[in-house]
């Protein structure tokens, strides 16, 4: 006897074209800021950066005196506050605080999702500075204590990684499209200040910075795109008005 063919309706049509479309963006950007950091990885190896590198750097401090950090003390003070937004305490307390949250709330694969997505950044994070063993810069004195080789910055690869990661997630919990954007705003904003400040305090070379940001999003949105593909196939928390979704920020609404 042949079992009935299984109807979908369209509105679940609908919902699995639009996870679909999502996923596919995703990946697509994804992809494009993994042969990014290729393409710069390459250059740093070969030396092509060091003139854009010392130029930035150095416009980052007084013409008279490389040690002096441009602007008064209280902006070189702030800029080692907001570098600690980067910092592994910082990261570590904020995502046990978000996966204690969302374990407490029963929502057991969002909290699995948002460990999974931090560990692996600070996994890849410390491998590749293993690979490369970049030295830090040395034509400026540091404004932070540093103890690990320099490419990729890790402060701005988990920043970028658990930022991106929160921002979205917070945007599941609103319907405005202008509120999903100032979550998600906000999230890179504080990635970009976390990059910037590394150059400031001359910890990190530019390009460092701009390899961990292409490293923490790419990672992010990674983890994103299979957060959505994973719930396409019903493997997250369904789809309910007062529970956040993977998809909501991605797709058309």
């Amino acid at each position: 006897m042949k079992s009935p063919p299984i109807v979908i309706d369209a509105a679940t049509q609908r919902q699995h074209r639009r996870w679909t479309r999502s996923a596919l963006v995703l990946a697509g950007l994804s992809a494009i800021l993994a042969l990014g950091f290729f393409g710069l990885s390459r250059a740093v190896v070969r030396g092509s950066t060091g003139d854009f590198d010392r130029r930035v750097l150095l416009a980052m401090r007084t013409a008279d005196d490389v040690a002096d950090p441009i602007g008064p003390q209280w902006v070189e003070e702030m800029g080692r506050d907001v570098t600690a937004l980067g910092g592994t305490a910082v990261i570590v307390l904020l995502t046990t605080s978000v996966v204690t949250f969302f374990w407490l709330s029963s929502m057991r694969h969002a909290a699995i999702y948002v460990a999974v997505t931090s560990v692996g950044a600070l996994l890849i994070s410390t491998g590749l500075k293993g690979a490369f063993d970049r030295p830090r810069p040395n034509v400026v004195p540091h404004g932070a204590y540093v103890y690990m080789s320099s490419f990729p910055s890790g402060h701005t690869t988990m920043a970028a990684t658990a930022y991106l990661t929160l921002g979205m997630l917070a945007s599941q919990f609103v319907s405005q499209r202008r509120l999903k954007a100032l979550f998600i705003g906000v999230g890179m904003f504080v990635t970009a200040c976390v990059g910037v400040s590394r150059v400031y305090l001359g910890v990190h070379w530019p390009s460092d910075v701009l390899a961990g940001w292409a490293v923490g999003l790419c990672w992010g949105l990674l983890c994103w795109c299979g957060g959505v593909w994973l719930q396409d196939r019903g493997m997250l928390e369904p789809e309910v008005e007062a529970k956040p979704t993977l998809a909501g920020s991605c797709g058309p609404q």
